[in-house]
């Protein structure tokens, strides 16, 4: 039901200590919440709450001055009911196995509510990819591909990029699975190259999907967009064009904040020339003389209309929840509010849009691209735009009304919607043997 404001927050201070980093705990308790909510049986429960498969390799790698290091690697497949197991790769120093089961949970999710035929999955190599040359990249990249090659295919697994990867990492992969096939096959990841096989409107559509969720969500409360304030935690690949897509809408983005700091202006930042000096020799957001310089923690703080959390999981818990003054949360990243943080947004109020549907706008148009490699096909930047916009809003709008028609939050409903196809699809096909 439309109403004439946005909710309003009820601060409520949390008397829990400061959380450890836990997501896959938070995935595993959303998880059972759902299970619960939708009644289904304590086998389903199980098969959903462990990955179909878990693979950890080791990753020798060659560095410029002839020493030989050796790093960690995942790659987790939790669901394959739907289809092909689907999720990116990352480079980061905190990767481990639980952190990549708990994302590939979230994407056979994620993947379902959008109505994409695939499964979760999502890998990656524990290292610092700031630490490496371009050459040290790229033997790292093909020699973490050749560990996986035997579980990846584009009718098995299909990588894409995220954290520390990009559209050259994903060509490395191709190439190093196409060499060992003996022919090209493109399909074989998502995010790569157009050159290569890749699809116009990939790069920047995870952040495309944020904005068309955020202003989804003022629709549906009956919302102007024109004018309303924006903050937006994590100034990266997808903050940073989230931010740029919500003000050429019209809202005003008054504060973003980066790993080295960040920038408020209360009449609102020039995006477009933020992200130019990002580009060319700033480190930080910090760096920008744009508006006043404004400390990471100070960001969540803000008395903003929406806040996107973009950054990294955990963000937002129960240290620092109750700091938290904006009235609509739209989540960039993947679980930036943890279990206990999103207890007390709901009892404040505040409307949560989960992520795995507000982010979902990347594995869209990565199987968009997918679709057109299997086909030898391709459509127009305007096709693959109008197609995103219209599984983003579809999925909404049906998170929407299951939220209003049974009067729970947007996150439960959104997690009802995905584990309820999954165990559908588990449930049609049957256990072999």
């Amino acid at each position: 039901m439309k109403t004439d404001s946005l909710p309003v927050h009820h601060p409520v201070v949390s008397a829990v200590g400061r959380p450890r980093s836990d997501i896959r705990s938070a995935a595993l308790t959303q998880l059972r919440d759902t299970v619960e909510f939708l009644q289904l049986d304590e086998g389903t429960h199980k098969v959903l709450a462990e990955p179909r498969r878990s693979l950890m390799v080791s990753v020798p790698l060659l560095r410029d001055d002839g020493s030989l290091e050796v790093y960690e690697g995942f790659r987790v497949q939790h669901n394959a009911a739907r289809g092909p197991a689907k999720g990116g790769i990352r480079f980061h120093p905190e990767v481990d196995l639980g952190e990549v089961t708990a994302l590939a949970m979230w994407m056979s999710w994620k993947c379902a509510v959008v109505g994409v035929p695939y499964g979760g999955a999502k890998g990656g190599v524990r290292i610092d990819p700031s630490t490496l040359s371009a050459a040290e990249r790229e033997r790292l990249t093909r020699r973490f591909t050749s560990e996986i090659r035997a579980f990846i295919g584009p009718e098995i697994d299909i990588p894409a990029p995220d954290v520390g990867t990009d559209e050259q990492t994903m060509a490395w992969m191709m190439d190093t699975y196409s060499q060992v096939a003996g022919y090209s096959v493109p399909g074989v990841v998502t995010g790569k190259p157009i050159s290569i096989g890749g699809t116009s409107g990939r790069a920047g559509a995870t952040s495309r999907g944020v904005a068309i969720a955020t202003l989804e969500a003022l629709d549906s409360h009956g919302i102007n967009p024109n004018g309303r304030t924006v903050a937006v935690e994590g100034f990266g690949k997808v903050g940073a064009l989230a931010a740029l897509y919500l003000q050429e809408a019209g809202m005003k983005v008054v504060a973003v904040t980066d790993v080295g700091g960040g920038r408020y202006c209360a009449h609102g930042l020039d995006i477009e020339l933020l992200i130019s000096e990002m580009a060319s020799d700033a480190v930080s957001v910090r760096d920008s003389e744009q508006g006043d310089e404004l400390r990471r923690a100070e960001l969540l703080s803000l008395d903003v209309d929406v806040l996107v959390p973009a950054a990294m999981e955990g963000s937002i818990n129960d240290s620092n929840v109750d700091m938290v003054s904006a009235r609509v949360i739209v989540e960039g990243a993947n679980g930036p509010v943890t279990p206990a943080a999103d207890r007390v947004l709901e009892d404040c109020g505040t409307l949560v849009i989960p992520d795995i549907l507000a982010n979902a706008g990347g594995v869209v148009v990565s199987y968009l691209e997918w679709v057109q490699n299997v086909q030898s096909y391709s459509w127009s930047d305007l096709d693959v735009q109008l197609k995103l916009s219209d599984v983003m809003q579809t999925a909404y709008k049906s998170v929407f009304a299951l939220s209003q028609s049974r009067s729970i939050t947007m996150r439960r409903a959104a997690h009802a919607i995905g584990v309820g196809r999954v165990a559908e699809a588990m449930q049609c096909r049957g256990n072999f043997p």
